[in-house]
């Protein structure tokens, strides 16, 4: 949610913002916005006039008692009572009005940052980097649920009977391989200075509407039936939650923290789930990162946990390559966004297995989320980036590790996980 200064001294720049996103429909968004905020300040401004009058009258109540003129006191009593009725209907068409001024800012999209190419969908994402040499093996590398199949790690079929379709089996050494994925994580963001964390997996629909949009809430969140709680998408939702109301110190900034957590998602949409494979699935495991800092340290922020990401995977043996979202598929919370899109030898192309954003101060003015300084309190910002989310990344690891005899090498990174374990074999 962006801040209404913004709108009201540059309300242009917000419907530029709007077109560049494609989102021409939230136009109008902006004009509204206005003249309720224009009708909410006069209505301040009477509630606060009659405030005075009331208090002044109240003092002059006081006087007439004091010298003996009940009859006169007694007709200044209706005039306060008429007042406190009318400043009654102002304060309840005040609070109206800021919680319609609310729902509508919380619909405007944030400001991009300058450097997000234009484009309408995520066929327009723009290549940054690519990192590691992209290899095929001159043997056939099969459908990784066939490969894990073959190795007695996957049963979705069971799954099936126990839960429905999006959901599998993980076994034997496919079980373990994915979760020293996640324990090497860890591990890994610990290392790089960040504090390790397992948040809570349900949150309340508050802090839901502060770190995400409506939009993403539809497509996404698991609604506990008669509770107010959400099963989360990510622990980033969670960690980012903790903060919720809070004034941090500013010698505390930045707060680097690391968190792992299952993750569920309805997965609604056009792509819909995969029938046999892990790619797409209700269900998975993930290790996040998020950041809070000052709004001037959010880029270089943003351009080192991305970095981590690629670093990760390139000590798993994985090439990857960065690409940077558009405009039009930029999420209405975020400045900026990327992928981290792990090569397939399979299909001899490159998918997602993380996103690295920075949301400038939307999800901590819809928080609340403070850092005291010397001049006073300010938002912060606050990021976030996957380092791992696993079956996708386990599914990267096994094609790029894959042997002609069926075999998957283990990354030396993740032997020391798995009891010394070089490799996993038929």
């Amino acid at each position: 949610m962006i801040d209404i200064k913004i709108l009201r001294e540059n309300p242009e720049m917000v419907k530029e913002n709007i077109k560049r996103k494609f989102q021409e429909h939230k136009l109008v968004l902006v004009d509204e916005v206005l003249e309720l905020d224009k009708e909410s300040r006069e209505l301040t401004l009477m509630c606060d006039e009659l405030r005075m009058q009331r208090n002044s009258i109240s003092k002059e109540i006081g006087n007439l008692m004091a010298q003996g003129k009940k009859e006169v006191a007694e007709t200044k009593k209706k005039e306060v009572q008429s007042i406190n009725n009318k400043l009654a209907e102002n304060e309840g068409r005040e609070e109206s009005l800021k919680e319609e001024i609310k729902n509508r800012m919380m619909k405007i999209p944030n400001i991009m940052d300058a450097s997000v190419p234009i484009g309408k969908d995520d066929t327009e994402n723009v290549e940054n980097e690519k990192f590691g040499e992209p290899f095929v093996p001159d043997y056939e590398i099969p459908y990784h649920a066939d490969i894990i199949e073959a190795l007695k790690g996957l049963d979705k079929e069971s799954a099936g009977r126990t839960s429905g379709n999006g959901f599998y089996f993980l076994m034997g050494n496919i079980a373990r391989l994915h979760e020293a994925m996640i324990a090497y994580a860890r591990d890994f963001m610990i290392d790089k200075g960040f504090t390790y964390c397992i948040p809570p997996f349900m949150i309340r629909s508050d802090v839901v509407n502060g770190v995400m949009s409506f939009e993403e809430l539809e497509a996404m969140m698991y609604k506990i039936e008669g509770e107010d709680l959400y099963l989360i998408g990510t622990s980033e939702h969670s960690m980012i939650g903790k903060f919720k109301g809070q004034i941090v110190k500013e010698e505390e900034l930045p707060i680097a923290i690391t968190g792992y957590s299952p993750c569920f998602r309805k997965e609604v949409g056009s792509h819909g789930l995969e029938e046999r494979g892990l790619y797409r699935v209700h269900q998975f495991e993930k290790q996040e990162m998020i950041v809070l800092c000052k709004m001037e340290d959010q880029m270089e922020w943003y351009n080192k946990m991305w970095q981590f990401t690629v670093e990760f995977f390139r000590s798993l043996d994985v090439p990857v390559r960065t690409l940077e979202c558009c405009s039009g598929d930029l999420a209405d919370l975020k400045v900026k966004s990327c992928d981290v899109e792990a090569w397939s030898p399979r299909q001899k192309k490159y998918f997602e297995v993380g996103s690295c954003s920075t949301l400038g101060d939307a999800q901590a003015r819809r928080l609340g989320i403070r850092a005291k300084g010397e001049k006073g309190n300010y938002l912060v910002a606050t990021l976030n980036n996957t380092v791992v989310a696993s079956p996708r990344g386990l599914i990267a690891v096994i094609e790029n590790n894959y042997q002609k005899d069926g075999s998957i090498l283990i990354p030396k990174v993740l032997q020391k996980y798995m009891g010394g374990k070089e490799k996993i074999e038929k």
